[in-house]
């Protein structure tokens, strides 16, 4: 798969989560990057598996985001808080 294309996808993704606190459906970053769902949801499965760290991952059996690092799409005991709002959970 393109790397630039995956690139942007790994990156779209952390700048959805730290806009909204949450990670995007996969349909969400395809109209973002202008692609079709499959090629997102492909794009977003790439793009977590290039996580240097090993930090991004799909929850069990599924294609949604449970964690982009640093951050859990799920609520955790590590809350994440800036300006005095919290939004956000750490994995």
């Amino acid at each position: 798969m393109n790397s630039a294309l995956v690139q942007d996808a790994y990156t779209k993704i952390l700048k959805h989560i730290i806009d909204t606190g949450h990670a995007p459906h996969y349909s969400e970053l395809a109209a973002k990057m202008g692609v079709s769902p499959d090629e997102a949801r492909d794009l977003q499965r790439e793009a977590a598996m290039s996580d240097p760290a090993g930090g991004s991952w799909m929850s069990h059996d599924t294609d949604y985001i449970e964690a982009w690092s640093p951050f859990s799409n799920l609520p955790t005991h590590h809350r994440i808080s800036v300006d005095g709002k919290q939004k956000w959970f750490g994995v």
